[in-house]
């Protein structure tokens, strides 16, 4: 298969943030960014802060991997950042979508007339202002 090749997404680093550039270039990646796409996507600040202490820890036993079992059972008891404090994901819908979407589950959009059609859209439109 000499037609394959390998290409990643180019990326800017800024401390300990990263800026993807959207630009292919060919070859792998140097770096997973696993964490920082969880971090862009919401994901709860625990977390990511929890992530990244396991990939230091990680990083820091690179050298010794004969002893994997016990690097494991040290990453089990490593303390969440926050202890006690559950960790939660919230809905992030905007309130306002939530109810467009109940407006318009209500329609019948059989007996609406083009007339009422175009006022129904644009009472949904000044919803979103």
């Amino acid at each position: 298969l000499t037609r394959i090749r390998n290409f990643h997404v180019t990326i800017r680093e800024a401390g300990n943030r990263i800026i993807f550039l959207r630009k292919l270039a060919e070859g792998g990646s140097a770096h997973s960014f696993g964490i920082h796409v969880a971090q862009m996507a919401g994901m709860p600040p625990q977390i990511v802060q929890r992530a990244n202490e396991i990939l230091l820890f990680l990083e820091a036993q690179r050298q010794t991997p004969e002893n994997k079992d016990a690097i494991l059972k040290d990453i089990v008891k490593m303390p969440m950042p926050i202890e006690g404090m559950p960790i939660q994901f919230v809905d992030a819908t905007p309130p306002e979508l939530l109810q467009i979407r109940t407006i318009i589950e209500k329609l019948d959009i059989n007996t609406l007339s083009p007339v009422e059609a175009l006022l129904k859209l644009n009472e949904l439109k000044n919803l979103l202002k």
